[in-house]
């Protein structure tokens, strides 16, 4: 398993009238933990998109809302990847507020696209190899 944590404040923009994290706004929070875990293993999307010509589409969201965050909480992000990728790569994520007390919870099922055939691929090697160690 590889696992990764990023921190993120809640603007005052991302919230709705009651004052509560707008639910809309966890799936950008997600997709903020799944780019910070694919760099902390020194990759960047923009490295896949633009050199290996692999584009990460998602293909299923589920998410369960726990407590509600606020205006200027810090929240930490954290991205697991509990099975080493094929054609598909699994985010489990946990979003937790100052207190370490679980404001939601996820998962993201995202597939490997080449942007030139326009079809699901495998996993790249690349990535593979950064990952492998942590699946021992």
């Amino acid at each position: 398993m590889y696992a990764f944590e990023t921190q993120i404040r809640v603007r005052y923009g991302e919230t709705d009238q009651m004052g509560y994290l707008y639910y809309g706004n966890y799936a950008q929070y997600f997709e903020v933990g799944r780019v910070e875990t694919i760099r902390s293993l020194g990759i960047t999307y923009k490295e896949l998109e633009e050199v290996l010509g692999i584009w990460l589409p998602v293909v299923s969201l589920e998410m369960r809302f726990v407590r509600p965050a606020y205006y200027d909480d810090l929240l930490s992000v954290r991205s697991e990847i509990r099975e080493l990728p094929d054609e598909y790569i699994t985010f489990h994520v946990e979003v937790y507020n100052d207190k370490r007390k679980l404001v939601n919870s996820g998962r993201v099922r995202l597939c490997f696209f080449d942007s030139k055939t326009k079809k699901v691929v495998q996993a790249p090697d690349y990535l593979l190899e950064k990952l492998r160690p942590f699946f021992k």
